[in-house]
């Protein structure tokens, strides 16, 4: 098997982030730098307010910083409009949240179907059904959100996030609406198909056991990256 080690996926280059308040200009986020290699786990901790989800949100494109870039799969995505970072995360990117995000008109075959029908996959229905079988919901695909439990709902947006084979997921505090076992099961879940797939996963947690599962922990704290754990050169 390649040794993936050396591509580096993900590039973190002096980000900083800073918003407008009635106090002032606030900092979110001030001079983080890193680098993730294709196959990685990374766990990133720290206190609430710390940065955490503006990190994650700035990792994929989903918001831009005050300074500094990211790389992703090779491009910058300061240098892109919004409709290229879109394009960008439709074939490189999948997320999980800890709120699901499922669209509650359509059952969990059809929440599933609809990245890899964005993506123009020709086999759309054939590819969800394999993943939807893979996450132990075979017997629930055609069920609505409405019809599943909290653990369901996360199972169907963990089949989501991986079928469209993304280089990176990112996962938002993804047992956060679970109870523990269920939150345990989840993510024995995603590990699993991590390792399976040779995704580079991104997990925000306040889970230290959760963190620890991860080859890497990165800690930030008031916006800066206060450590950097099991970090390869």
């Amino acid at each position: 098997m390649p040794d993936q080690s050396v591509v580096k996926v993900l590039e973190a280059h002096q980000l900083s982030k800073q918003v407008s308040s009635p106090e002032g200009t606030l900092t979110i986020l001030n001079d983080v730098s890193f680098s993730i290699h294709a196959g990685e786990t990374v766990a990133v901790v720290g206190p609430s307010g710390a940065g955490k989800s503006t990190l994650l949100a700035l990792l994929a494109g989903l918001d831009l910083p005050t300074s500094g870039h990211v790389d992703l799969n090779g491009s910058n995505l300061s240098d892109l409009d919004e409709d290229g970072r879109a394009i960008l995360r439709a074939e490189s990117v999948g997320f999980v949240f800890q709120s699901f995000h499922l669209v509650p008109s359509l059952n969990a075959l059809e929440n599933v179907m609809l990245p890899l029908e964005l993506a123009g996959h020709d086999e759309a229905r054939k590819a969800a059904r394999e993943i939807i079988d893979k996450v132990g919901l075979g017997d629930r695909w055609s069920h609505y959100p409405a019809q599943l439990s909290g653990g369901e709902k996360q199972r169907v947006a963990i089949a989501r996030a991986f079928a469209t084979e993304p280089a990176v997921l990112f996962a938002d505090e993804p047992t956060g609406n679970l109870d523990s076992r269920t939150g345990a099961n989840i993510m024995e879940l995603m590990f699993e198909l991590n390792r399976s797939s040779a995704t580079t996963l991104i997990l925000v947690t306040h889970d230290s056991n959760l963190a620890d599962r991860c080859e890497r922990v990165l800690s930030l704290d008031i916006g800066s990256l206060v450590s950097d754990s099991g970090a390869t050169a």
